[in-house]
């Protein structure tokens, strides 16, 4: 991916990759700038989601009962967010969707499934 310009990836695909932010709080509830911090790793940098970028997708997965983000008390008040059962089928078919997506590519393009 080193030929493709950051540029492309972060205008070009990544409004499609917010389902890899919902598909982090699966494991475990988290907060709402934690999911950015774990996609930038894992993707070498090449997806990058800034907290002012996440939330607005964060409530709007919210609003469609997704997620759901309660409040949290504590010395600093916080939104915890976990995925709902709608959201873990909505996920589950986004992922169908992404991975019939890139073997479709790969075909196109000649690449090889990894």
């Amino acid at each position: 991916m080193s030929d493709i310009s950051g540029w492309a990836i972060d205008r070009g695909l990544k409004p499609g990759s917010a389902g890899a932010a919902l598909s982090l709080l699966v494991a475990r509830p988290r907060q709402g700038g934690e999911p950015g911090k774990l996609i930038n790793a894992p993707s070498r940098g090449q997806l990058t989601f800034h907290i002012d970028s996440l939330r607005p997708l964060l409530w709007q997965r919210e609003e469609r009962r997704w997620i759901e983000g309660p409040w949290e008390a504590g010395d600093r008040r916080r939104r915890v967010y976990n995925v709902t059962a709608a959201g873990r089928r909505v996920l589950a078919q986004q992922r169908k969707t992404w991975d019939v997506f890139v073997e479709a590519v790969r075909r196109v393009t000649g690449g090889k499934h990894v």
